[in-house]
């Protein structure tokens, strides 16, 4: 088994990823930062964005799994405390576990120097840089409407517990094959006109987006930023390629919203 960790960098993650290597030579483990097979996290939620954008090149051969060493996150499952008994499991071979692949979003982004294809794990964000941001939104290439407000959040399934929760959209289980479009402060009047719910598009659907012209624009994937001011258009969609996730104990979606937005029910 060949593996490799991404840590956050904080004195916690560190010693954890430390004594991981450690264990994991003790168990035979193989190193291999360029090929791995499993790439575990150590950190929080952006330690994994971190350590997807690392590999998502390969993400037909790399699962990843993650070990949170501050609040518990949506993409780990794992203490501190049980290194040992998780690398017993990756020691034992591909029969110790699972492994569960979630959709992730395809953004084309057009500028007036070309197109570029990105993924996301959590989200893709529009927003204007010095004043509301003006765009048409286009699904199946017929025109929905034209927002003008703080920006757009479009979301991942995994990513909908995020930014997307924040602004009331859904929170959609991360084996719907979907992507939501949520609205930030939508203003409407007789000019500009939107939905004001967050709305979910199936597979093999895409939405465009196009700002209108001269408008600087912020664009985030995940936890990359980018400042564009010739922005033409982004299309977003689920993407064909999937994340797969190491699972090597039951690890409910569901209970851990719970957890993270309920807490413990008072009867």
């Amino acid at each position: 088994m060949k593996y490799n960790v991404v840590n956050r960098g904080d004195e916690i993650s560190v010693r954890t990823n430390n004594r991981f290597h450690e264990l994991a030579a003790e168990c035979g483990l193989t190193l291999d930062p360029e090929h791995p097979d499993i790439v575990v996290s150590i950190g929080g939620d952006g330690t994994m964005l971190h350590a997807f954008h690392l590999y998502a090149d390969r993400l037909d051969q790399t699962s990843f799994v993650g070990i949170h060493t501050g609040h518990l996150g949506f993409y780990a499952d794992w203490k501190p405390m049980e290194l040992e008994t998780l690398i017993r499991h990756m020691a034992a071979g591909a029969e110790s576990f699972r492994t569960v692949k979630y959709p992730i979003i395809e953004i084309q982004i057009v500028t007036g120097q070309g197109m570029e294809t990105y993924l996301a794990l959590n989200e893709c964000t529009l927003k204007g840089v010095e004043g509301t941001l003006v765009a048409e939104l286009r699904i199946n290439d017929e025109r929905f409407e034209m927002f003008r407000g703080d920006g757009i959040c479009i979301s991942t399934p995994t990513g909908s517990t995020g930014y997307n929760r924040s602004l009331n959209g859904a929170i959609l289980h991360p084996s719907l094959e979907a992507v939501q479009i949520a609205e930030m402060a939508s203003l409407n009047n007789r000019v500009y006109r939107s939905l004001g719910s967050s709305i979910v598009l199936p597979k093999h659907h895409h939405c465009d987006i196009y700002p209108k012209k001269g408008q600087k624009i912020l664009l985030t994937l995940d936890h990359l930023n980018m400042q564009l001011s010739d922005l033409v258009s982004i299309r977003c969609m689920v993407a064909d390629r999937k994340v797969s996730f190491v699972r090597f104990r039951p690890f409910p979606f569901w209970n851990r919203v719970r957890e993270s937005f309920i807490g413990d029910i008072v009867e």
